[in-house]
């Protein structure tokens, strides 16, 4: 059994982190929001009363924040964990952020004594629950190799993908393409309807043909197709319109470091930004369809 210090316990963190309570490991987690501590509690987690206290101890430490901002503050900061862990901690994060921000961490984890990966995941919040994650892990070899024998209880997959910041830049790429391949599928869905194609039979022949992809088997748009959709509840979050807003930003901002021209990537997030901007930010991210069939506009 192993003593884990976990910090962030939402959406994500919590259900992670009591899948490594079943696991057997002991589980000192922290969050500002007592909410998420409590339900982390029922599920097993300690609940520690800063950052300091988290981390105490801990053989390995992981964090799970919306941004990169939030991860420098908590890896960074005066009361932060590079502070106050023991340099044989081996530390994890899995937020999704910034290229930049992830190598200050690796450059600041490595200058003070640490072992850090970068392992941010794929799979939302039934993937956490279900520990089905896919973590994209980057670092030195022998660090990424100790990491994933603490991830294994999350996860599904476990892929290196090279050094330092490799890992974010395979979750950012990727959602990228989830993200475009969630417009086309809303755009098609749309137009088999005023075509007059049944919505079932259309998405048995796209699920089977060149139409295929995840979105379209696992977040179908149209409710009454796909039970993991959120078009069966309303749109009730599974992976929320601001959350997507933010992670698609990720990919542009590294293009335009990169030279690399992300038409398509633009018009999406221009999308979601009408989503957001509608007040629908806290709605799951396929509600993007109701900017396709005109129930929603601004």
């Amino acid at each position: 059994m192993a003593q884990i210090g976990w910090i962030g316990l939402g959406n994500m963190g919590g259900s992670m982190s009591g899948n490594l309570v079943k696991a057997g490991h002991e589980v000192r987690g922290f969050d500002l929001n007592p909410d998420a501590v409590a339900a982390a509690e029922a599920l097993g987690v300690k609940r520690a009363s800063s950052i300091a206290d988290a981390v105490g101890g801990a053989d390995v430490v992981f964090t799970m924040l919306p941004k990169g901002e939030h991860a420098r503050a908590v890896y960074l900061g005066d009361d932060g964990v590079l502070a106050h862990a023991d340099t044989s901690t081996l530390l994890v994060d899995s937020s999704t952020i910034d290229i930049e921000s992830a190598g200050a961490l690796h450059a600041a984890a490595s200058e003070a004594g640490f072992r850090f990966v970068d392992a941010p995941v794929s799979g939302g919040m039934s993937g956490a629950k279900a520990a089905t994650l896919t973590f994209m892990v980057g670092g030195e070899e022998g660090a990424v190799k100790d990491a994933s024998a603490f991830i294994e209880p999350m996860a599904k997959n476990i892929i290196p993908t090279g050094g330092a910041t490799t890992g974010q830049a395979a979750k950012i790429c990727n959602n990228l393409m989830l993200f475009i391949n969630l417009a086309s599928t809303a755009e098609g869905a749309v137009l088999a309807d005023r075509l007059g194609l049944d919505k079932q039979v259309f998405w048995d022949i796209a699920s089977v043909s060149s139409g295929d992809s995840w979105a379209l088997r696992t977040w179908y748009p149209v409710p009454g197709v796909v039970d993991t959709a959120a078009s069966n509840n309303d749109f009730a979050p599974t992976f929320t319109t601001e959350l997507a807003n933010k992670d698609i930003g990720l990919a542009i901002s590294a293009a335009k470091d990169t030279g690399t021209p992300l038409e398509i990537g633009e018009h999406v997030q221009q999308l979601f930004q009408r989503l957001v901007d509608s007040g629908q930010g806290g709605k799951d991210c396929s509600m993007i369809i109701k900017l396709v069939d005109g129930s929603l506009s601004n």
